[in-house]
């Protein structure tokens, strides 16, 4: 249900951001009026690709946004990990069907083969829509075993660098003279590890992995694109440096129609970041935000999504704001997140629409409705525009068309001002002039942020302006200013006998946490979610039917388990070991404990779980 115009009675929205500051005072919370305590929900999907490249010393730093798709169509062949373009980045299938027509080669790399890997229908393509044509997405499918990815990687590595043994183009020499460092230690890395360990890790055979390597050593230009099924393991970080790996031993960084391509898409992703939203702040920016602004920002590190959660249990955390998301359903370990929200002191929902977390709250509870970006916004200085950034690395201006659901609804400007004025009414920011004209917030980003300078100015371009990245120019900030590659070991990713990997995705009918209906059309299913997706031999091996009720059980690293029950069994093209169901209904399944020690992220790709006729 739409709740943007929705009003608390007794409550102006005024005075419902003013309670709210007084009620985060008297809960005397060290920090809570910390800039960088937490970063949003929503960077759960990010923080492989956004924060580990810098915090791990990965020396290529690879934002969450490096490629935009309209490079697809001047490179030579395009790899697609871990992502169902239909229905988690539908823009991506104009620019793939774009590319197969023009004789580029396609290959997505997915356990699943979903309906976006295979072909489509553009809409804005009315001939072809009218007559029902579809064009192909794709030139060849392979499915990796869940987490075989950095071994695939690895094999075409392999691969590539066997034929340069006879054929010296095969690696772009030249390239990996002058901009990279530690590639022959990469090649003994590639030489010792066996087709066999690579077989077996990666769930593909030789044959294939080669296949895929001859695609990318016929290339000219090649880009490498992946989403959270390559991230959301224990090794995330290794296989995106993998990937990255792959690219420099042929110079695909730096040239057009080349590179990484991690795909995002929520501006609310996109920006946060580059605009300093970071629990864990680079002091330069710390340095540069005092300087310009007048204050002494918090130096000490803030806390991701399952930190925040653990400190509400020790009770460090005891106030909540959240802007917008769905932080009870999006975060791991369902039961634990929603009983650390109750114990909060107070917990706050900035939002358009209602959803779980509204009901999942602390011992005081406040919704403030907000105007939606696609409504006007009326400040003192006349209609406002908010800067956003796209998945292109384009910043550019968003103004609503529609009339406001209520004349009471505030901008999250407007309340976050609001609150911070009653909270620290002594305090020099002018926060009035920021809510009144956002230029003015525009204008301070420009001395703060690095590359945002003229702000007001270049984003009223009218695409816009791109985000300077420097490894696009192959600029590498690096102790030896060069690529560096990784050496990782490769990880054992089998399951143990009786059990299988399980990934958590989302329905083609479901955006997010929000679900419009039980359908999941391109996959075949009608009126159905609590399912699980299962190879056919695994069903036979324990004796399922399809359709038949089975329990799911998930142990964590600490040894205790969470389940599910009477889910109903489905029959599915997935590798052995493998199994697959929807977010966020098997988000109980994962263990606040079991996330990546390289990431932090939560292992939501990668459970580990048995499956069993329920009784």
């Amino acid at each position: 249900m739409s709740t943007e115009g929705l009003s608390i009675p007794g409550i102006s929205m005024s005075s419902s951001a003013a309670g709210a500051a007084r009620r985060a005072r008297r809960a005397s919370l060290t920090g809570v009026f910390a800039v960088f305590r937490k970063p949003l929900v929503a960077t759960i999907a990010v923080e492989a690709v956004v924060v580990l490249l810098a915090v791990l010393d990965v020396w290529l730093v690879v934002p969450p946004k490096a490629q935009p798709y309209s490079l697809y169509l001047s490179a030579d062949a395009l790899f697609i990990m871990g992502v169902n373009a239909a229905s988690n980045a539908p823009r991506m299938l104009t620019a793939l069907a774009e590319a197969h027509r023009r004789g580029a080669q396609i290959v997505h790399i997915n356990p699943l083969v979903e309906a976006g890997a295979t072909r489509t229908i553009i809409p804005h393509d009315f001939a072809r829509m009218a007559t029902f044509r579809a064009t192909p997405t794709s030139t060849l499918n392979l499915q990796p075993r869940i987490g075989g990815d950095l071994a695939f990687i690895r094999g075409m590595a392999k691969a590539l660098l066997e034929m340069a043994e006879t054929d010296p183009a095969a690696i772009d020499s030249d390239f990996l003279e002058t901009y990279t460092s530690g590639v022959e230690k990469y090649r003994v890395v590639c030489e010792t590890t066996s087709w066999a360990d690579l077989e077996r890790q990666s769930g593909l055979s030789e044959a294939e992995i080669r296949a895929a390597a001859k695609i990318y050593r016929d290339a000219d230009r090649s880009v490498i694109s992946w989403c959270l099924g390559v991230t959301q393991h224990e090794h995330g970080v290794d296989t995106v440096r993998e990937i990255v790996n792959l690219l420099l031993l042929r110079g695909n960084i730096g040239r057009p129609g080349t590179g990484p391509s991690p795909v995002r898409g929520h501006s609310n992703v996109q920006g946060n970041r580059t605009c300093g939203i970071d629990h864990r702040p680079a002091p330069e920016f710390l340095d540069k935000l005092a300087r310009v602004c007048g204050i002494d920002p918090p130096r000490h590190h803030g806390l991701d999504t399952v930190g925040t959660i653990e400190a509400m249990h020790r009770g460090d955390v005891r106030v909540f704001v959240g802007m917008g998301g769905n932080f009870a359903l999006a975060a791991p370990d369902t039961p634990y997140t929603f009983a650390a929200l109750r114990k909060c002191e107070l917990t706050v929902q900035v939002s358009t629409k209602l959803n779980r977390s509204h009901l999942e709250h602390g011992k005081q509870a406040l919704i403030l409705p907000c105007l939606g970006r696609t409504e006007k916004d009326f400040q003192t200085a006349g209609l406002q525009s908010t800067s956003v950034e796209d998945a292109m690395s384009m910043v550019h201006l968003s103004t609503g068309m529609k009339k406001p659901a209520s004349p009471h609804l505030l901008s999250e400007p407007a309340i976050i001002a609001g609150m911070a004025s009653a909270t620290l009414p002594g305090s020099a920011t002018p926060w009035a002039d920021y809510v009144g004209d956002y230029d003015r917030i525009r204008d301070t980003m420009a001395r703060v942020l690095d590359g945002f300078e003229d702000f007001n100015t270049r984003v009223r371009e009218p695409l816009g302006f791109r985000i300077h990245q420097a490894a696009r120019e192959r600029v590498f900030h690096t102790p030896s200013e060069r690529a560096e590659f990784s050496t990782a070991d490769l990880p054992d990713v089998v399951p143990a006998a009786g059990t299988l990997a399980l990934g958590t995705m989302r329905s083609h009918d479901q955006w997010n946490t929000t679900i419009y209906s039980d359908d999941d059309r391109y996959r075949g299913i009608k009126n159905l979610r609590t399912l699980v997706f299962l190879n056919a031999e695994d069903m036979r091996d324990r004796g399922l039917g399809e359709f038949d009720e089975v329990d799911i059980t998930a142990t964590a690293k600490d040894g205790t388990t969470r389940s599910v029950r009477r889910y109903r069994a489905i029959p599915y093209d997935i590798p052995r070991g493998c199994a697959a169901g929807y977010m966020p209904e098997m988000n109980v399944l994962c263990a606040i404990g079991d996330y990546s020690t390289q990431s932090d992220q939560p292992l939501m790709k990668h459970l580990k779980v048995t499956v069993e006729r329920s009784a």
